[in-house]
């Protein structure tokens, strides 16, 4: 037997500390103009010294589970998503299960960048319609102000910190998750990639004063990736669930680049005031970005039971997910 599953509660959380185009203007050979111009980006959030990325997740996690009004002790698997875990090991969704008291739940994190939240989806979602769990807590969350090189001004730009959490269930039938399309194409993995860190190329006086702890980027490839990649993954969901563009209440792109959500657009003929954009408010905030995305939406009336919603993205790996979703709250 098979169950519907669905998303019963989402919650976020943002930073306080605001970094805008003018404070970056201050830091590196940039300005507001071209910031604007060429990413679509005027502010983002940024950690506090003392936050972690587990903190972050800590602070969404307890919003969608008041809002799933599911106690901690229910859940049954905890993913977070995230490229900027808190340690190596142990995974930052065992340091979140420790906070939230969820001693039932297995943990692990996810990498898959940017696509990470929608992964989690995809795992969460056919644990709990295989019968293997009735609960699951799905997590974006990203710390990237800490990988950057904020003296390279083609990538400092981009990036911000936030969280967003998915508590997932089971739904009424017809609802929830209705179809998922997610890849990857190893072959692009220099073209977004932090060099250092790793057992390939261990952490040396010398890794750390060439920037190889941070983010290192190809806007050319990725750009042309994401432009092909994104409306397909959104095509490929609706085709499998037999459904048209024209069936979509709300598009939930990944926030990358205000260029790249446009040609999505574009190609995929529809309207602007049915894609949820925040990217002038958050930057790129990597896993985070998508449950973010619903949360904003769902709390501005922009989301009903029965909407069909596509949540889409690609990152590192090079990766690509698409999730089509009716929703079921």
């Amino acid at each position: 037997m098979t169950y519907a599953a669905g998303i019963i509660g989402i919650g976020s959380y943002l930073p306080e500390k605001n970094l805008t185009n003018q404070d970056l203007e201050k830091m590196v050979d940039t300005s507001d103009a071209w910031i604007v111009e060429r990413t679509g980006i005027r502010n983002r959030h940024i950690a506090a010294p003392e936050q972690a990325t587990s903190d972050l997740a800590y602070e969404a996690a307890v919003k969608a589970l008041a809002d799933a009004d599911t106690k901690p002790e229910e859940l049954e698997l905890i993913i977070v998503a995230t490229e900027t875990p808190d340690y190596k090991y142990p995974s930052t969704a065992c340091l979140l299960q420790a906070r939230l008291g969820a001693k039932e739940a297995a943990c692990f994190d996810l990498s898959a960048g940017c696509s990470g939240f929608v992964y989690g989806l995809g795992i969460g979602s056919q644990s709990i319609a295989s019968g293997l769990y009735q609960k699951v807590l799905v997590v974006g969350a990203e710390t990237l102000s800490r990988i950057v090189d904020w003296t390279d001004r083609n990538t400092c730009v981009l990036f911000g910190d936030g969280a967003g959490a998915a508590v997932l269930g089971r739904v009424e039938e017809g609802y929830g998750i209705l179809s998922l399309d997610l890849g990857a194409d190893g072959t692009g993995g220099k073209h977004l990639i932090q060099p250092a860190g790793g057992s390939r190329n261990p952490a040396t006086h010398a890794t750390v004063d060439a920037h190889d702890h941070t983010i290192h980027m190809d806007g050319q490839d990725v750009f042309k990736f994401a432009a092909r990649k994104m409306p397909a993954a959104c095509k490929k969901v609706l085709q499998k669930a037999g459904l048209s563009i024209d069936d979509v209440a709300l598009l939930v792109p990944h926030q990358a680049n205000l260029r790249i959500i446009e040609n999505a657009m574009a190609r995929l003929k529809i309207d602007r005031e049915k894609v949820w954009i925040n990217i002038d408010r958050h930057g790129n905030m990597s896993a985070a970005c998508i449950p973010v995305c619903l949360t904003e939406a769902r709390d501005a009336g922009r989301l009903k039971k029965g909407d069909n919603v596509i949540a889409v993205a690609f990152g590192a790996g090079l990766t690509w997910a698409g999730a089509l979703l009716k929703w079921a709250k």
